[in-house]
C-alpha cells in the first residue's frame, strides 16, 4: 500500500533510538499514523510540531499495518509562531481535538480543510478564537453531529436565536427559551452569521457550547475527558482576558 498526500501533523512520540510515530491528517486518507525514520534529525524534528503542513508519503506491505512514511516541508507552519505562545498553545489544543476525534484511517476531506482554515487564521490574533469554535462546531458536522441553528426548535422562529439545547444540538430563540434559560446553553451571536461581531463572552459561550457535544457525542462515549491541551487553552484565554 502506498499513497502521498497533503497532511498535518498531529502529534508525534519518539520511537526506538532515532525513530518517531507521527499522527496526522491527510486531505484525502483522513487521520494515519506512521513510523517516520530519523524523527530524532535537526532535518525532521521541526516537521513534527502539531500544525506543521507536509507532504506525507507513506507506504506498508500491508493495509492493517503500522507502515513507514518520508515527511517533506509544505509550508512554514507553526514555526512563524514562535513569538505567540497563546497561538502555539491553540495550535496544539486544535491538533488534539482533531486526533481524538477523528476516527483512523477514515476520509474526511472537510476536516483537513476547517484544520488548513484555522491554522491560517493563527496569524490573526483577534479572530482566531471564534475561528477555533467554527472549526470544532465544523468537526461535529462532519462527524455526523452537527448543531441545527437555522431556526427555532419550538416556534420555527428564524430570529432572535440566542439559546442552543443541550440535548439536541437546536438553536432556540429567546422568548421559547425564557422559562428555560438556566438549562439552556448560550449561542454566540457569530456562530449565526460571519459578519457579526464579537461580544465579550462569546468566545467563552462558543467553546462552552461545541465542548458540550463534543464530550457528549465523541470523547464521552470513547471514555476519554476533553484533551488537556484544549483546557489549558481555555484557562490562557481566560488569563488573556483578564490582562
Amino acid at each position: 500500500m502506498e499513497f502521498t498526500d497533503e497532511a498535518f501533523v498531529l502529534a508525534a512520540r519518539a520511537h526506538g533510538e532515532t525513530g518517531a510515530i507521527v499522527e496526522l491528517l491527510t486531505q484525502h486518507h483522513g487521520r494515519w499514523a506512521a513510523h517516520v525514520a530519523g524523527g530524532a534529525s535537526r532535518r525532521i524534528k521541526p516537521l513534527l510540531q502539531p500544525g506543521a503542513p507536509v507532504t506525507f508519503s507513506y507506504r506498508a506491505r500491508v493495509s492493517d499495518q503500522l507502515g513507514s512514511a518520508s515527511l517533506e516541508a509544505a509550508g512554514p507552519g507553526p514555526s512563524a509562531l514562535f513569538d505567540d505562545p497563546l497561538a502555539l498553545a491553540g495550535i496544539a489544543a486544535a491538533a488534539a481535538v482533531a486526533a481524538g476525534a477523528l476516527p483512523e484511517r477514515e476520509p474526511h476531506p472537510g476536516a483537513y480543510l476547517a484544520f488548513a482554515a484555522l491554522v491560517d487564521a493563527f496569524a490573526d490574533p483577534d479572530i482566531w478564537p471564534a475561528v477555533f469554535v467554527r472549526f470544532e462546531a465544523g468537526l461535529l458536522a462532519e462527524l455526523g453531529f452537527g448543531l441545527d441553528l437555522s431556526k427555532c426548535a419550538a416556534t420555527g422562529a428564524l430570529d432572535d436565536l440566542i439559546y442552543v439545547s443541550p440535548r439536541t444540538g437546536r438553536a432556540v430563540s429567546r422568548a421559547a427559551g425564557a422559562p428555560y434559560a438556566e438549562r439552556l446553553l448560550a449561542l454566540p451571536p457569530f456562530l449565526l452569521a460571519a459578519q457579526q461581531g464579537l461580544g465579550p463572552d462569546d468566545v467563552r459561550a462558543g467553546f462552552a457550547l461545541t465542548g458540550h457535544f463534543l464530550e457528549t457525542h465523541i470523547f464521552g462515549p470513547l471514555n476519554r475527558p476533553l484533551p488537556p491541551a484544549r483546557v489549558w487553552l481555555l484557562d490562557r484565554l481566560a488569563e488573556a482576558d483578564r490582562e
